[in-house]
């Protein structure tokens, strides 16, 4: 696998100081926090005016955000439950940056995987679910698989109401049998997690387009496509298409 990226996504704020927003310098955070609030700002609006022509995802979309004013989804307690799901997940607390790709961002995307009716997105690690809609915009099936149960409690009937579904569950062992697109934010994630998750992706059919951000899929079989750097709720970042080939599936050697 590649090196990560220098650009990282917003930071999940801790309660315990040696891991506030992963000891990041006062003037880099400053930096940070205003530039996330201007790319926000210009996000939400390009969202809204792209949803206009969908209206009845609007209401979901209006529904996550007004979650997300009054219970933010930057600020993530240590809490013992959170640090119980980590250990039976086989992650570390920094795993947990938070930061989404936009619904106009992600139609763009998804347009240019090939995604449409029929088709049937799955998200790794879907958070509040916002890229769920852009999949919706496109006609096609949508379910997030999410982590942390805050999230799915805040976010799950919003999404819903859009035709899609976000579950409670550990992207390691999701089916992906019948995914025929499959999207990942692993941009914090250690190698050790990518690695676990690439074998996720062994399971899918011959055809599955996999999208991932910041770093490719680097593992026999599965081939690059295109690459594109588009606009998330961090800044600029890197995405990779991917489509796994027929020696892939059942294949768990390197």
């Amino acid at each position: 696998m590649t090196e990560p990226s220098s650009s990282p996504p917003v930071k999940s704020q801790q309660d315990a100081p040696d891991d506030d927003d992963y000891g990041m310098s006062l003037p880099a955070l400053v930096v940070l926090r205003v530039s996330v609030m201007f790319i926000e700002l210009f996000t939400r609006l390009a969202d809204v005016l792209l949803l206009l022509r969908r209206p009845r995802l609007l209401p979901s979309y209006l529904g996550i955000w007004l979650r997300e004013v009054f219970v933010s989804p930057y600020r993530l307690k240590q809490s013992f439950e959170v640090r119980r799901v980590l250990q039976a997940s086989g992650q570390i607390l920094k795993e947990l940056m938070y930061g989404e790709m936009p619904v106009h961002t992600g139609v763009w995307l998804f347009w240019k995987a090939g995604l449409g009716p029929g088709s049937r997105l799955v998200d790794l690690g879907a958070g509040r679910g916002r890229t769920l809609l852009a999949a919706r915009w496109l006609g096609a099936e949508a379910v997030g698989i999410e982590l942390m149960q805050h999230h799915v409690a805040l976010a799950r009937k919003p999404v819903e109401a859009a035709g899609a579904r976000l579950v409670l569950g550990d992207a390691m062992q999701a089916d992906l049998q019948d995914a025929t697109h499959v999207f990942t934010n692993w941009t914090a994630l250690t190698p050790q997690t990518r690695a676990r998750l690439v074998e996720r992706f062994r399971t899918c059919r011959p055809g599955t387009r996999i999208l991932t951000v910041t770093r490719p899929v680097e593992a026999p079989g599965i081939a690059v496509v295109s690459k594109h750097r588009l606009l998330f709720t961090w800044g600029l970042e890197h995405v990779w298409i991917h489509e796994v080939s027929d020696r892939v599936v059942g294949d768990t050697t390197n």
